[in-house]
């Protein structure tokens, strides 16, 4: 039991709500009501909460040395010594003879998304995350690819190329902001912990999430009334400010509370957040199913 606690501990389930990007072209394609499609997309998604559980337990096995140096991360099961590197690794085979070939089962394209995520991550994990950001770039690809591969999965009708571009921003933007929060977290030391961070400042971070977050909000905008599957009566224009608060609310966190190292955490710890994350999700359904 102890063992499978640790396993079930580095597969990080709490980090599977990145995974809801794959829901994106069911719900704004309007095939949420479609039993096949939904059942589809629900299959991808939780055969993706298990590659990125795959990917967390190959993540930890090549950081353990770093991780046992980290004032949090050495508490993680493989850098503390509670799950054994050869138990790690079987874990990790086993997750990937089961993902692989259920999702070439789904689709074809749907494989070829978890492929692709797979040796991203691999690369990320051995070389792209050392390389100032790229490796926030990387961390934003792997939103865009849920999306994409939540495409795969259904016959899309209007999903708009708009939630692509805005997926990226938000990615981008949730991915710097936790590097300023590790460079304030780990202070003097960060370098020592994560060598990327070397090419980071406070300042320069900062400066890219005012970019970030301005641009965010823009595209957002621009997709609310120029994209060609929403309603006629730019209803969605009403959801802007649920994004403009919650985008504040993660400056707010970041600059006032120094939180943000977890955006995942945030999510299930912050309260005004997850009012506003449910407030626009009821929006959306509303707009797109009701009205």
């Amino acid at each position: 039991m102890r063992m499978l606690k640790a396993i079930l501990k580095t597969m990080r389930p709490t980090q599977w709500t990145k995974n809801v990007f794959l829901l994106a072209a069911l719900v704004f394609d309007r095939q949420i009501t479609i039993f096949d499609s939904l059942a589809r997309t629900l299959a991808g998604f939780f055969l993706f909460c298990l590659l990125s559980s795959a990917i967390y337990v190959f993540n930890d096995l090549i950081d353990a040395p770093s991780d046992r140096n980290h004032p949090k991360k050495r508490y993680r099961p493989i850098a503390s010594g509670q799950l054994s590197e050869r138990a790690a690794i079987i874990t990790l085979l086993l997750l990937l003879a089961i993902i692989l070939p259920l999702a070439s089962l789904l689709s074809w394209g749907f494989f070829a998304i978890c492929v692709t995520y797979l040796l991203l991550n691999i690369a990320y994990s051995r070389w792209l995350k050392h390389v100032a950001i790229l490796d926030v770039f990387i961390i934003a690809s792997g939103f865009v690819l849920r999306v994409a591969a939540g495409v795969t999965l259904i016959h899309v009708e209007r999903f708009s190329p708009w939630l692509f571009v805005i997926t990226t921003l938000f990615a981008l933007y949730i991915g710097f902001g936790k590097r300023r929060s590790e460079l304030v977290l780990l202070a003097g030391d960060a370098n020592l912990h994560r060598r990327v961070l070397e090419g980071y400042t406070i300042p320069f971070l900062d400066q890219l999430l005012s970019i970030l977050s301005a641009t965010t909000i823009m595209a957002y905008s621009l997709y609310t009334f120029s994209a060609p599957n929403l309603p006629n009566n730019d209803v969605m224009m009403l959801t802007i400010p649920f994004v403009m608060y919650g985008i504040f609310r993660y400056l707010y966190l970041i600059h006032v509370k120094n939180a943000g190292g977890a955006p995942e955490d945030l999510v299930l710890t912050d309260r005004p957040l997850q009012i506003v994350v449910v407030l626009w999700g009821v929006a959306v359904l509303l707009i797109f199913y009701i009205f």
